[in-house]
């Protein structure tokens, strides 16, 4: 892969010809995340906010790791930066773009960021729904939420796109239009996503497993589950189940598999109540 950059005008204004992978590596700004190889902060410029992810050399370690179990490694931002500017050709909402770069051509050692506009006065869906239990949602509005969800993650899919880490923490919603009663849900941190043609099931199970994973929690229904299956595929319920009635199912016993390794481990509120049949 040959050297990349893209900044746009704002940022080029705010960063007056400084080299923006200098210039980045010296801004502190609000940690997010900072692990090994990848760094996530938040930061202001000319009087706007944003979202810098920072990519260093993953190593030739990480790489094998990754390739021993047959997991694409995640080397640059570059998949993140498609994604984003695919999925509003789809309908579905993302910070957009403010800068791209990548140099270095080998994977193991290549250095690359991404710099999105924050999205502002949003909050994620997870942080929305923590104390349903508490304070239940008005079954209309949990019914549009749902309904919201599955569409966003339909289009999602139908863009070719498998998020890897689709947990409701990485769906956020609108606040000001929340307030007058309207849903509008965007979609982030898209840095492990990949970007196909035609999706294997086995990558819509994962996702859709993930998703569901999260919301065992909740005070979330049958009915619910069923809500959700009906928007997602767009057609009638009784269409959907004997169409794909067994990919449902696989959804159902991936996200419960997550769960109880969250139990396990400690991750989640054990709230589920397993139902019959999962196993």
């Amino acid at each position: 892969m040959s050297d990349t950059l893209f900044v746009r005008d704002d940022l080029a204004a705010a960063w007056r010809g400084a080299d923006p992978f200098e210039h980045l590596s010296q801004i502190d700004g609000e940690v997010f995340r900072d692990v090994e190889a990848r760094r996530t902060f938040r930061f202001e410029a000319g009087g706007r906010s944003y979202f810098a992810k920072v990519h260093s050399g993953v190593g030739w370690r990480e790489i094998l790791k990754n390739l021993l179990v047959f997991r694409r490694p995640v080397v640059d931002a570059s998949n993140e930066y498609r994604a984003c500017l695919l999925l509003p050709k789809f309908g579905v909402p993302v910070p957009a773009p403010a800068a791209y770069g990548i140099r270095g051509l080998s994977p193991a050692t290549r250095q690359s960021f991404i710099v999105c506009d924050e999205l502002v006065d949003h909050v994620s869906l997870s942080t929305l729904a923590q104390n349903w239990h508490e304070s239940p949602p008005a079954p209309a509005f949990k019914r549009q939420l749902i309904e919201a969800v599955a569409e966003i993650t339909r289009a999602m899919h139908c863009a070719g796109v498998v998020h890897r880490d689709y947990y409701l923490y990485h769906l956020l919603v609108d606040r000001e239009l929340l307030k007058s009663g309207a849903i509008a849900l965007a979609l982030i941190d898209l840095h492990r996503a990949q970007l196909r043609s035609r999706i294997p099931t086995r990558w819509l199970v994962k996702d859709l497993g993930a998703l569901l994973f999260w919301c065992l929690d909740l005070p979330i229904t049958r009915r619910d589950h069923l809500r959700f299956v009906r928007a997602y595929e767009g057609r009638p319920l009784r269409e959907a189940l004997k169409a794909n009635g067994r990919f449902w199912m696989r959804v159902r016993r991936r996200g419960v598999e997550l769960y109880r390794k969250g139990q396990r481990k400690g991750l989640v509120a054990d709230r589920f109540v397993p139902e019959h049949g999962d196993g």
